[in-house]
């Protein structure tokens, strides 16, 4: 491969990669504003052609996967922004709460996306947070020994779940949900 083509391949390549990255955004604004928004709508506000989203995302599945799969990598490298090994385990984790919380809040799109096994498998760098800290505050007394810890993190993620479904289907304010999920966590984890 002459080095022109090597060059050409490149450009072709960033090309892509801008506009994955443009219909990424988009579809994460739009779908926030309209769960049912269309790929039509998403190429337009991406400002490339509806082939060019098929091209990335052969479908509107495909493309929801690829958000929240965004979305959930986001959150992992806000929650690694978080000193989860020091100060109260309790607190910590509270605080891990909140800024999953916040993610739900800035983006509404998590709160109508049904379950599935991909969004639970998604739960794998939570789990293994929720466990570190969990197992910190049962070593400081902070946290019930009472219960399994893995019961302790299915029993947080159904709860976070409970609220957001909540917030979601409109049955409680997000900020009643929030606080009606802080209290829930505290009561079940403390000893």
């Amino acid at each position: 491969m002459s080095k022109d083509e090597l060059v050409q391949r490149r450009r072709r390549r960033a090309d892509a990669d801008r506009s994955r990255t443009a219909i990424l955004a988009a579809a994460i604004t739009l779908l926030d504003e309209r769960i049912d928004a269309s790929m039509e709508s998403v190429a337009e506000a991406a400002g490339v052609t509806r082939q060019t989203v098929y091209a990335h995302f052969p479908s509107r599945d495909v493309l929801l996967t690829a958000v929240v799969d965004e979305l959930t990598h986001e959150t992992v490298q806000a929650i690694d922004a978080l000193d989860l090994d020091h100060g109260p385990a309790m607190d910590t984790l509270l605080a891990l709460i909140d800024l999953g919380w916040r993610e739900f809040e800035q983006h509404p799109l998590l709160l109508h996306l049904p379950l599935s096994v991909e969004q639970d498998e998604r739960h794998g760098p939570v789990v293994e947070r929720f466990e570190r800290l969990i197992r910190r505050g049962q070593r400081t007394g902070e946290i019930t020994r009472e219960v399994p810890v893995a019961w302790l993190v299915s029993a947080l993620i159904a709860l976070g779940h409970a609220a957001g479904e909540a917030a979601g289907a409109n049955r409680l304010p997000a900020k009643k949900a929030s606080t009606a999920l802080r209290t829930s966590v505290i009561r079940l984890l403390t000893p």
